[in-house]
Protein backbone atom coordinates (compact mmCIF):
# COMPACT_ATOMS: atom_id res chain seq x y z
CA UNK A 1 0.00 0.00 0.00
CA UNK A 2 1.26 3.47 -0.84
CA UNK A 3 2.43 5.82 1.91
CA UNK A 4 1.60 9.41 0.89
CA UNK A 5 3.22 10.69 4.10
CA UNK A 6 6.12 9.31 6.10
CA UNK A 7 7.99 10.97 8.96
CA UNK A 8 11.30 9.44 10.03
CA UNK A 9 12.96 10.34 13.35
CA UNK A 10 11.68 13.91 13.35
CA UNK A 11 13.26 16.35 15.80
CA UNK A 12 12.07 19.86 16.56
CA UNK A 13 13.70 22.02 19.19
CA UNK A 14 12.56 25.53 20.06
CA UNK A 15 15.17 27.92 21.39
CA UNK A 16 13.95 30.23 24.15
CA UNK A 17 15.53 32.65 26.59
CA UNK A 18 15.46 29.86 29.15
CA UNK A 19 17.30 27.49 26.81
CA UNK A 20 16.38 24.77 24.36
CA UNK A 21 12.92 23.22 24.51
CA UNK A 22 12.68 19.86 22.72
CA UNK A 23 9.17 19.30 21.36
CA UNK A 24 9.67 16.35 19.00
CA UNK A 25 12.37 13.82 19.79
CA UNK A 26 12.71 11.29 17.01
CA UNK A 27 9.03 10.95 16.09
CA UNK A 28 8.12 8.37 13.43
CA UNK A 29 4.83 8.11 11.56
CA UNK A 30 3.56 6.49 8.36
CA UNK A 31 0.24 7.48 6.82
CA UNK A 32 -1.12 4.95 4.35
CA UNK A 33 -3.28 5.71 1.35
CA UNK A 34 -6.95 6.07 2.21
CA UNK A 35 -6.64 5.77 5.98
CA UNK A 36 -7.78 8.27 8.59
CA UNK A 37 -5.50 8.55 11.62
CA UNK A 38 -6.23 10.33 14.88
CA UNK A 39 -3.34 12.24 16.44
CA UNK A 40 -3.91 12.64 20.16
CA UNK A 41 -1.87 13.84 23.10
CA UNK A 42 -1.99 16.32 25.97
CA UNK A 43 -2.16 20.04 25.31
CA UNK A 44 1.31 21.34 24.51
CA UNK A 45 2.63 17.93 23.48
CA UNK A 46 3.52 19.14 19.98
CA UNK A 47 0.58 18.00 17.84
CA UNK A 48 0.39 21.30 15.93
CA UNK A 49 4.15 21.32 15.47
CA UNK A 50 4.03 17.81 14.02
CA UNK A 51 1.30 18.86 11.58
CA UNK A 52 3.28 21.94 10.52
CA UNK A 53 6.32 19.78 9.79
CA UNK A 54 4.24 17.16 7.97
CA UNK A 55 2.68 19.93 5.89
CA UNK A 56 6.08 21.45 5.01
CA UNK A 57 5.20 24.70 6.78
CA UNK A 58 8.30 24.28 8.95
CA UNK A 59 11.55 22.37 8.56
CA UNK A 60 12.59 19.83 11.20
CA UNK A 61 15.83 20.17 13.12
CA UNK A 62 16.49 16.52 12.35
CA UNK A 63 14.93 13.62 10.50
CA UNK A 64 13.10 13.40 7.20
CA UNK A 65 9.63 14.15 5.84
CA UNK A 66 8.58 12.20 2.76
CA UNK A 67 5.53 13.20 0.69
CA UNK A 68 4.62 10.62 -1.95
CA UNK A 69 8.10 9.20 -1.59
CA UNK A 70 9.97 12.48 -2.06
CA UNK A 71 12.31 13.70 0.66
CA UNK A 72 11.24 17.28 1.38
CA UNK A 73 14.75 18.19 2.55
CA UNK A 74 16.05 17.62 -0.98
CA UNK A 75 13.49 19.94 -2.57
CA UNK A 76 13.77 23.63 -3.43
CA UNK A 77 11.47 26.19 -1.81
CA UNK A 78 9.44 26.36 -5.03
CA UNK A 79 9.05 22.59 -5.09
CA UNK A 80 7.94 22.54 -1.45
CA UNK A 81 5.40 25.29 -2.21
CA UNK A 82 4.04 23.26 -5.13
CA UNK A 83 3.62 20.21 -2.89
CA UNK A 84 1.77 22.24 -0.26
CA UNK A 85 -0.53 23.64 -2.94
CA UNK A 86 -1.22 20.46 -4.91
CA UNK A 87 -0.63 17.46 -2.67
CA UNK A 88 -1.47 18.55 0.88
CA UNK A 89 -4.73 19.96 2.21
CA UNK A 90 -5.04 21.82 5.52
CA UNK A 91 -8.01 22.28 7.84
CA UNK A 92 -7.61 24.37 10.97
CA UNK A 93 -9.72 24.97 14.07
CA UNK A 94 -10.77 28.33 12.61
CA UNK A 95 -11.96 28.31 9.01
CA UNK A 96 -9.96 31.32 7.68
CA UNK A 97 -12.34 31.81 4.77
CA UNK A 98 -12.04 34.96 2.68
CA UNK A 99 -14.97 37.11 3.81
CA UNK A 100 -15.47 38.93 0.49
CA UNK A 101 -15.90 35.72 -1.53
CA UNK A 102 -18.81 33.27 -1.60
CA UNK A 103 -18.54 29.67 -0.45
CA UNK A 104 -18.18 28.57 -4.07
CA UNK A 105 -15.49 31.15 -4.79
CA UNK A 106 -13.52 30.24 -1.65
CA UNK A 107 -13.26 26.66 -2.96
CA UNK A 108 -12.52 27.78 -6.53
CA UNK A 109 -9.61 30.06 -5.61
CA UNK A 110 -6.98 27.44 -4.66
CA UNK A 111 -7.77 25.53 -7.82
CA UNK A 112 -7.35 28.57 -10.02
CA UNK A 113 -4.09 29.39 -8.22
CA UNK A 114 -2.91 25.92 -9.25
CA UNK A 115 -3.79 26.65 -12.88
CA UNK A 116 -7.18 24.93 -13.24
CA UNK A 117 -9.53 26.70 -15.69
CA UNK A 118 -12.34 28.67 -14.05
CA UNK A 119 -15.12 26.45 -15.42
CA UNK A 120 -13.48 23.27 -14.11
CA UNK A 121 -12.74 24.91 -10.75
CA UNK A 122 -16.36 25.96 -10.43
CA UNK A 123 -17.65 22.47 -11.21
CA UNK A 124 -15.23 20.85 -8.74
CA UNK A 125 -16.13 23.37 -6.03
CA UNK A 126 -19.85 22.83 -6.50
CA UNK A 127 -19.38 19.05 -6.37
CA UNK A 128 -17.41 19.14 -3.11
CA UNK A 129 -19.78 21.58 -1.43
CA UNK A 130 -22.77 19.49 -2.47
CA UNK A 131 -21.11 16.36 -1.01
CA UNK A 132 -20.84 18.28 2.25
CA UNK A 133 -24.51 19.22 2.22
CA UNK A 134 -24.04 22.82 1.12
CA UNK A 135 -25.68 22.81 -2.30
CA UNK A 136 -28.10 25.52 -1.13
CA UNK A 137 -25.29 27.71 0.24
CA UNK A 138 -22.96 28.00 -2.76
CA UNK A 139 -23.47 31.73 -3.23
CA UNK A 140 -23.53 32.75 0.43
CA UNK A 141 -20.73 34.84 1.89
CA UNK A 142 -19.04 33.32 4.97
CA UNK A 143 -20.72 35.88 7.22
CA UNK A 144 -24.10 34.45 6.18
CA UNK A 145 -23.13 30.89 7.07
CA UNK A 146 -23.27 29.15 10.44
CA UNK A 147 -20.05 28.05 12.15
CA UNK A 148 -20.54 24.47 11.05
CA UNK A 149 -21.25 25.53 7.47
CA UNK A 150 -18.14 27.69 7.40
CA UNK A 151 -16.01 24.79 8.56
CA UNK A 152 -17.49 22.51 5.91
CA UNK A 153 -16.55 25.10 3.28
CA UNK A 154 -13.02 25.06 4.72
CA UNK A 155 -12.97 21.26 4.36
CA UNK A 156 -14.08 21.54 0.73
CA UNK A 157 -11.36 24.14 0.11
CA UNK A 158 -8.73 21.83 1.61
CA UNK A 159 -9.78 19.05 -0.76
CA UNK A 160 -10.19 21.29 -3.81
CA UNK A 161 -6.91 20.32 -5.49
CA UNK A 162 -7.42 16.59 -4.80
CA UNK A 163 -4.50 16.30 -2.35
CA UNK A 164 -2.98 12.96 -1.40
CA UNK A 165 -2.79 14.05 2.25
CA UNK A 166 -5.19 15.98 4.46
CA UNK A 167 -3.88 17.49 7.72
CA UNK A 168 -6.45 18.77 10.20
CA UNK A 169 -5.69 20.53 13.48
CA UNK A 170 -8.66 20.29 15.89
CA UNK A 171 -11.08 20.86 12.98
CA UNK A 172 -14.15 20.80 15.24
CA UNK A 173 -12.57 22.34 18.33
CA UNK A 174 -14.33 25.68 17.87
CA UNK A 175 -17.82 24.18 17.51
CA UNK A 176 -20.51 23.09 19.95
CA UNK A 177 -20.92 19.36 20.56
CA UNK A 178 -23.80 18.78 18.14
CA UNK A 179 -22.31 20.88 15.34
CA UNK A 180 -18.91 19.27 15.86
CA UNK A 181 -20.48 15.83 15.40
CA UNK A 182 -22.21 16.89 12.19
CA UNK A 183 -19.06 18.47 10.75
CA UNK A 184 -16.86 15.56 11.76
CA UNK A 185 -19.21 13.04 10.16
CA UNK A 186 -19.15 15.12 6.97
CA UNK A 187 -15.35 15.26 7.12
CA UNK A 188 -15.01 11.49 7.51
CA UNK A 189 -17.49 10.86 4.70
CA UNK A 190 -15.86 13.09 2.11
CA UNK A 191 -12.31 12.02 3.03
CA UNK A 192 -13.25 8.36 2.57
CA UNK A 193 -15.07 9.16 -0.69
CA UNK A 194 -12.01 11.00 -2.05
CA UNK A 195 -9.56 8.30 -0.90
CA UNK A 196 -7.36 10.80 0.92
CA UNK A 197 -4.88 9.86 3.65
CA UNK A 198 -5.79 12.04 6.64
CA UNK A 199 -4.05 12.90 9.89
CA UNK A 200 -6.45 14.62 12.29
CA UNK A 201 -5.35 16.09 15.61
CA UNK A 202 -8.09 16.01 18.21
CA UNK A 203 -8.49 16.18 21.97
CA UNK A 204 -11.86 14.41 21.75
CA UNK A 205 -11.56 10.66 22.56
CA UNK A 206 -14.98 9.91 21.04
CA UNK A 207 -13.93 11.41 17.70
CA UNK A 208 -10.58 9.62 17.80
CA UNK A 209 -12.31 6.26 18.21
CA UNK A 210 -14.22 6.82 14.95
CA UNK A 211 -11.03 6.92 12.91
CA UNK A 212 -9.12 3.97 11.47
CA UNK A 213 -6.14 4.26 13.76
CA UNK A 214 -5.02 6.32 16.75
CA UNK A 215 -1.46 7.46 17.49
CA UNK A 216 -0.41 9.35 20.61
CA UNK A 217 2.30 11.96 20.94
CA UNK A 218 4.10 11.34 24.23
CA UNK A 219 7.34 13.03 25.31
CA UNK A 220 8.18 13.95 21.73
CA UNK A 221 7.60 10.54 20.19
CA UNK A 222 4.71 8.79 18.46
CA UNK A 223 3.27 5.79 20.25
CA UNK A 224 0.58 3.49 18.88
CA UNK A 225 -1.39 1.30 21.25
Amino acid sequence: MNEPLRLERIWRVYRTEAGELPVLCGADLCLREGEIVALVGPSGSGKSTLLHLAGLLEKPDGGNVYVNGRDAAALSDDERTAIRRNEIGFVYQFHHLLAEFTALENVMLPQMAAGRPRREAKARAAQLLSMLGLSERLHHLPGKLSGGEQQRVAIARALANAPAVLLADEPTGNLDVHTADVVFEALLGIVRAQGVAALIATHNPALAQRMDRRVTLIEGKIEEF
